[in-house]
């Protein structure tokens, strides 16, 4: 297995987040694989999903899976909240499942400064109703393919980053 942290979890759990503070921590290099797809596109997630639709944007993080399994090493890496589904997600490296219950993520997106920005960012939480039938089918799936679980839930990122990084020690 390669030398890589993997960060899985439901959209907005805080995996971009608790990536800076796993940097800042043990200077490792970092990656966002919605970052990736971007920059392969040229344009945002939200655009590739109203133009092209979600099986489109599969295929994307299925390419960028292929790439990260090839070429990266010791890195940390923080993904989509449907990257899980990639097949080769366990040759990439260590897989982290960061866990909260959906109203705890809800609360963190809705209380940041930057709400509205970051409810625009992710285009399957635009209907609540939906973002949390889509949370209850993915949990089980999360844990399903993680190697370690860490609860997120009264937890600063510091607290996080520091758990992680014990829990991965090699």
């Amino acid at each position: 297995m390669k030398n890589n942290i993997v960060l899985i979890g439901f959209m907005g759990v805080g995996k971009g987040s608790v990536a800076r503070e796993i940097v800042r921590q043990s200077k490792m290099v970092a990656i966002d694989t919605d970052d990736i797809i971007e920059s392969m596109e040229n344009r945002s997630i939200k655009k590739i999903f109203a133009k092209e639709g979600e099986p489109y944007f599969r295929e994307l993080e299925r390419r960028v899976a292929q790439w990260l399994q090839v070429s990266v090493n010791d890195t940390l890496i923080s993904t989509g909240g449907g990257f899980y589904k990639v097949p080769q997600l366990k040759e990439i490296g260590t897989v982290v499942l960061l866990d909260a219950p959906f109203k705890t993520i809800y609360q963190r997106i809705i209380d940041h400064p930057n709400a509205t920005k970051k409810l625009k960012k992710r285009p399957l939480f635009q209907e609540i109703d939906k973002a949390q039938a889509l949370y209850n089918e993915r949990e089980p799936q999360y844990r399903a393919v993680a190697d370690i679980v860490i609860d997120v839930s009264c937890k600063d990122y510091e607290t996080i980053a520091q758990e992680i990084l014990e829990k991965t020690a090699s």
